[in-house]
């Protein structure tokens, strides 16, 4: 087992792995998961992007790294809690990373700033991104060391104060540099691979055979695929039985009793899925649909030929020309931000104009106008970019029927 319990070695760890994502062709993101006495327990690097194609749009270092943690629990092996372990990542953590690892509990060491998508964007560790209830819990558990030198990557600490096991605790200002340079240099080419050949003229899966690829993929992964549609983007309340047994599920499986779908622009029921929370706390239901569905499309693509790419790419279609639909709103917990970081990774720039109401809700947990001033914080990427504007849905009968 590898130890560390020098910040400057840690981050280095970090920056190899985002060299390494930078090399797969995905974001240049690494991270590194320590124990309390600095020992290495999993490194990890972004995974958004595998083969040249979208793989799995939540699959950011830390997350994964969050995800390692409760797997391995589950499997039985014995492990510190997470308020003993330190994430060291190369980039300040997204809203995404950030609710996963609010929930979970860890301490983070983080390089670089990330001034569209980082929750410490405006670099004044107040976590003004935040709801107020979570900045004290960020302030205590986020780290920004000092960085060492002269140039404009120099910075004082901030955040929270090492953890004690940390003899060194600077971070060099080149090695800060690289982590910066790495993520920057694979952004843009990253963000158009996202929706490559994606705002196409879409093709109905619902007028194809039982026994076509596409149909048997979605039926592999959610047996009632294309068994519901409704008008485009206008859920009613034949989806109130899905989303019912889904929750139901949701309940056995460790959860709250949520449940997340995906329509697409048709209005065809494409996936309706419970959470995972007794494997891993941060597997809650949107968490799930939105990673299942992407993972269905690489499953298909990444064995076919161009032509055959871009045909199932006309008929499973980037979701921001469907519609996700949550049997409950978002709020403001740490797995509130989660999603709505989720949501954002999942989108990753604007919306279709012909398509405003992407993000709809059935039961409303908060005030609209608390979620929407939450929503109106957050970093620039989802705040003024996306826009996130989650809704509740127009049905009253849907409504009605999930209580």
């Amino acid at each position: 087992m590898n130890k560390t319990i020098d910040i400057q070695a840690a981050v280095a760890i970090a920056a190899a792995e985002a060299l390494a994502a930078k090399a797969q062709g995905t974001f240049g993101v690494g991270g590194v998961l320590l124990d309390g006495a600095g020992n290495v327990l999993q490194s990890m690097h972004n995974n958004v992007v595998r083969d040249g194609l979208v793989f799995d749009p939540t699959a950011h270092g830390e997350r994964q790294l969050v995800d390692w943690y409760f797997a391995q629990a589950a499997k039985g092996t014995i492990l510190p809690p997470p308020q003993e372990l330190t994430i060291v990542t190369s980039l300040d953590p997204c809203c995404m990373c950030t609710g996963a690892i609010l929930a979970a509990g860890f301490n983070v060491v983080v390089a670089a700033p990330d001034g569209n998508a980082g929750i410490n964007y405006d670099n004044q560790a107040s976590f003004a991104a935040l709801p107020a209830a979570l900045r004290g819990q960020a302030a205590r558990s986020f780290c920004y060391p000092a960085v060492r030198g002269d140039t404009p990557y120099a910075r004082a600490a901030s955040g929270a104060p090492p953890k004690s096991f940390f003899i060194g605790k600077s971070i060099n200002e080149a090695t800060q540099a690289l982590c910066t340079l790495v993520f920057e240099s694979m952004s843009a080419q990253v963000m158009q691979l996202l929706h490559a050949g994606d705002d196409d003229v879409a093709c109905d899966p619902a007028t194809l055979p039982g026994d076509h690829a596409v149909v048997r993929a979605l039926r592999r992964h959610f047996p009632d695929a294309l068994n519901y549609r409704c008008a485009p983007h206008a859920p009613d309340a034949g989806l109130a039985p899905f989303l019912l047994a889904a929750m139901e599920q949701d309940r056995r499986n460790g959860g709250t009793g949520e449940a997340a779908a995906l329509l697409d622009s048709f209005g065809n029921l494409l996936l309706c899925l419970p959470g995972q929370q007794a494997q891993s706390l941060i597997r809650t239901p949107f968490m799930e649909c939105t990673r299942l569905y992407a993972l269905l499309r690489h499953e298909l693509m990444a064995g076919a030929d161009s032509a055959q790419q871009e045909e199932y790419k006309r008929y499973l279609g980037h979701p921001k020309h469907g519609t996700f639909v949550l049997s409950g709103a978002p709020d403001a917990s740490a797995a509130g931000i989660m999603t709505l970081g989720a949501y954002g990774s999942t989108m990753e720039g604007a919306l279709p104009d012909n398509n405003p109401a992407q993000f709809q809700y059935v039961r409303s947990g908060m005030p609209e106008t608390d979620l929407l001033a939450l929503c109106e914080a957050l970093p620039p990427l989802y705040s003024q970019l996306i826009r996130i504007r989650p809704r509740q849905v127009a049905d009253q009968a849907l409504i009605a029927a999930l209580g």
